[in-house]
């Protein structure tokens, strides 16, 4: 297999959820900040949508969009449980997993490119900078909603650490570095937040 890899926290949960399973997936860089990834040869042969990560398959299948890609590295090695190992807890992985992605990712990554992130990201999709702001409310309204909603858990999904840990700490941790910390009265997350700060997945 081989990872095309970039900067940014997409291709980072993805590193994280392999480290976590023991796998070693060797790397190709993309240099998402020149713009590789939104040009030939990348579109072609590696994710037309110009999204990073991507995973070249051992038989040369190619597969984008993280949650795909650790679905796929879950059923290539089982254990440890990163989604789950009954119908059940898979279940409820994908269910905060989606959660997390829709209402606090998006906001997050949205509320970056739109506005810090505007220069980067002109020419390269359409931008909407004037909902930047009411995308990062809509990001901090989320955290403290799942605050509230996982008070008094170790991690997401109870007392398992899951994919739907690793999202939410990697989405976290980069919106701390775009100007959208979290606000240090969430104790919840902050809880959660250092957990996983502290696990050896992280400087993966």
């Amino acid at each position: 297999m081989l990872l095309y890899n970039s900067i940014g926290p997409n291709p980072r949960v993805v590193r994280m959820f392999a480290a976590e399973k023991g796998i070693d997936l060797p790397k190709q860089e993309v240099d998402l900040r020149g713009g590789e990834n939104r040009r030939e040869p990348y579109l072609s042969t590696a994710n037309p949508w110009g999204t990073l990560p991507a995973l070249q398959l051992d038989n040369g299948q190619m597969l984008s969009e993280i949650t795909a890609i650790c679905e796929f590295l879950e059923e290539l090695k089982p254990t440890p449980a990163l989604i789950g190992s009954t119908a059940e807890q898979r279940a409820e992985t994908r269910m905060w997993v989606r959660r997390i992605d829709l209402n606090y990712v998006e906001n997050v990554v949205g509320g970056f490119r739109y506005a810090e992130g505007l220069k980067l990201f002109t020419g390269r999709m359409r931008l909407i900078p004037q909902a930047a702001d009411d995308l990062k409310l809509k990001a901090a309204e989320t955290l403290a909603w799942l605050d509230k909603q996982l008070a008094g858990r170790t991690w997401v999904c109870g007392d398992r650490m899951t994919l739907a840990d690793i999202m939410l700490f990697v989405f976290v941790d980069f919106a701390g570095q775009v100007k959208q910390p979290f606000d240090p009265g969430l104790r919840t997350i902050g809880a959660m937040y250092e957990r996983m700060k502290s696990r050896a997945s992280a400087a993966a």
